[in-house]
């Protein structure tokens, strides 16, 4: 699975209900998501502090970390801080620097419709899927409205993706991928500010800024 910044079981009784809600496209839950783009696309940047959970089969603690993502959103351009690597592109190319392994890897970005990554996290569901509303819930006191989407294509590795919205502010609160493997992957977005002021030149990598650091070239 392709992430940037990245398994649950049926009722019996309610897996005939599901696949024919999957079989077409949710008005309610379209008009949902499309409330969600508008609002990112409003913006000409934005940062979030983000935590991602990666939950897996038969393991008894969770793997977890904590982030800051930097976007500006028309082109595409993002940084990601944690404590482990730095993500950054230009919308073109991305440099993710491994700082334990002191190694950076160069990659071109994939801005395809299957890959979520942050350049799409906001629009990826526009193509390639089908989606369906879910009953609401709640994140402490905030309430959330719920869409559950499903790849049409059945060779990705992830089979559903829930995605949680505020729904005072129609920005995401968090986004689960459930991976044919059973591993699930939670990333919960937290502090998003709108507009804020990114210097120029942080989405372009500085080798200085990684002194003696490898560069692989895997473009």
């Amino acid at each position: 699975m392709k992430t940037a910044i990245i398994c649950s079981s049926l009722l019996l009784s309610f897996s005939v209900f599901v696949t024919q809600a999957y079989a077409q496209t949710d008005a309610a839950a379209k008009s949902k998501l499309n409330k969600v783009t508008q609002t990112y696309q409003g913006y000409k940047t934005l940062r979030a502090n983000f935590t991602l959970t990666v939950q897996q089969p038969q393991q008894a603690s969770n793997y977890t970390e904590s982030g800051t993502l930097s976007m500006e959103v028309a082109t595409g351009k993002y940084r990601i801080t944690t404590d482990r690597q730095d993500i950054i592109s230009d919308g073109k190319t991305q440099w993710m620097v491994l700082k334990e392994e002191q190694e950076v890897q160069v990659t071109e970005v994939d801005n395809s419709s299957e890959t979520i990554s942050p350049s799409t996290i906001f629009s990826f569901y526009t193509k390639g899927y089908k989606y369906v509303s879910a009953p609401d819930e709640r994140s402490g006191g905030t309430p959330l409205t719920v869409v559950e989407l499903s790849p049409e294509d059945t060779q990705t590795p992830y089979f559903k993706i829930k995605l949680r919205i505020n729904q005072s502010s129609n920005l995401i609160h968090d986004v689960t991928i459930f991976d044919k493997s059973g591993v699930k992957y939670t990333y919960v977005l937290k502090n998003t500010t709108a507009n804020p002021s990114i210097a120029a030149d942080a989405f372009t990598f500085k080798q200085t800024n990684y002194p003696g650091m490898e560069i692989v070239d895997l473009r």
